[in-house]
């Protein structure tokens, strides 16, 4: 868990502890005790009036558990990179990633896309084009706050099976999620479930991954190990994950067109079909490298719609106008969802919004939020034209459906989710993956 996110707990639990609860009061009938009306019980207790107990309700009525749920684009450590992480004390991304520290603190779940494997044990890290990201990417991403990621992406194979091994070892050493890459056929079965207890109720959130392609390599050690675009497959794994106790499943997806802000004929079938199953409430997409739509499709649980941002875009890179053709590609999407738990009924997205990101390339590959940079435009390279129009490329690529959130979440005092692991092999009795407790 994140430093920010842990002193953001402790602060909340000391102001809570300063507060005084006072008791509700109850009314008791005295003198004579009158016949049985509406409005009095056979043992002389008056039961409060429909307006006493409209006025009471709200104290002992059970409440929506209201949550944040936060995405961003990918994480991709070119060489340029990796160089700015790297200094005479070591590598640390902290610095590079700092600018939207408030953003994922403050978020409820935040999932993140790993889409570079971390270089095995022994091999030097890499960048484009076969990338083997340095095991201290996955340390800073969660020193930041993230829970978990998603692995499933077209450079998935790119260190080959070792890589996988590596990338599950990092993320599993820091108490973070995973999805989407597996070490063997029972662990590439399961959604990744997160629990959250709020007002002493839990919400778990199942979270699933796939992609496209892997760049001409074949998923090594089995067609198990990364997950392929497969509608049916997918479909099937939510239903699992909803008998499995899954409140909210979530999906990320890596299609699409890089530099093109239009999502494909596949991205748009795909996501279609998902929301018609009615098994699935978000989807994430990426690889486009650019912001892409976010939309409301029909279907979804109950028929109230699925969510789904085609792309978010990079959170991290190397990327822009030089390489790609595009100041779009030095721009990202946060994902905003509100998410609402009735006591009694399904856990639902009800409303999406996004923030814009943008990689500051020449000081260093700071990311900021593009509002902060825009209120604070001295603190990096960036001018306040460029950032304007960084900020034009977000809002076009994110389209009309989905409004703008300017600031951070509002912090809460609330505990950081716990990561479940896998289920058990039936054969050997070992789960998929450790756990983080509360």
């Amino acid at each position: 868990m994140s430093t920010a996110r842990t002193l953001r707990i402790v602060l909340s639990a000391a102001l809570t502890s300063a507060l005084v609860a006072v008791p509700a009061s109850c009314v008791v009938a005295s003198g004579p005790v009158p016949a049985p009306t509406p409005s009095s019980t056979e043992n002389g207790t008056t039961s409060p009036s429909p307006r006493q107990s409209a006025q009471a309700s709200p104290e002992t009525r059970p409440r929506d558990v209201e949550l944040t749920l936060l995405a961003a684009g990918d994480v991709l450590p070119h060489g340029p990179v990796n160089d700015s992480a790297s200094g005479p004390a070591g590598i640390d991304y902290s610095p590079l990633l700092s600018g939207i520290d408030p953003w994922v603190a403050r978020a409820d779940l935040a999932l993140c896309h790993l889409e570079s494997p971390v270089a095995p044990r022994g091999t030097p890290p890499s960048g484009y084009p076969v990338f083997a990201a340095p095991r201290e990417l996955v340390r800073d991403l969660d020193e930041q706050g993230w829970d978990g990621c998603s692995t499933a992406s077209n450079h998935a194979a790119d260190a080959g099976y070792a890589g996988i091994a590596a990338t599950l070892r990092a993320l599993d050493r820091a108490g973070m999620g995973h999805v989407g890459t597996a070490r063997d056929r029972h662990e590439s079965r399961s959604a990744q479930h997160y629990e959250l207890r709020r007002d002493g109720r839990t919400v778990t959130v199942a979270h699933l991954a796939a992609t496209y392609d892997l760049n001409g390599y074949t998923a090594p050690g089995g067609d198990w190990s990364i997950d392929l675009i497969d509608t049916g497959r997918i479909v099937r794994q939510a239903e699992t994950a909803r008998a499995e106790g899954a409140d909210l499943v979530v999906v990320s997806l890596h299609d699409g067109h890089e530099y093109v802000t239009e999502p494909t004929r596949d991205q748009r079938e795909t996501t279609r079909a998902l929301a018609r199953s009615g098994q699935v409430d978000l989807v994430i997409g990426h690889h486009a490298h650019v912001p892409q739509p976010i939309e409301q499709l029909r279907g979804g649980p109950g028929g109230e719609g699925m969510w789904v941002a085609y792309g978010l875009g990079n959170l991290i890179s190397n990327q822009g106008l030089d390489c790609c053709g595009t100041w779009a590609s030095a721009v990202g999407l946060l994902l905003v969802a509100d998410v609402v738990s009735p006591p009694r009924g399904a856990a639902r997205v009800e409303e999406v919004r996004w923030a814009a990101t943008t990689v500051d390339l020449a000081a260093g590959h700071r990311l900021r939020g593009t509002r902060d940079a825009l209120a604070h435009p001295g603190r990096g390279q960036l001018t306040v034209p460029e950032l304007r129009e960084r900020l034009r490329l977000a809002r076009d690529g994110a389209g009309t459906i989905a409004g703008e959130q300017r600031r951070p979440p509002e912090p809460g005092d609330d505990p950081p989710p716990r990561v479940l692991p896998g289920p058990s092999d039936p054969l050997t009795g070992q789960r998929s993956a450790s756990a983080s407790s509360w």
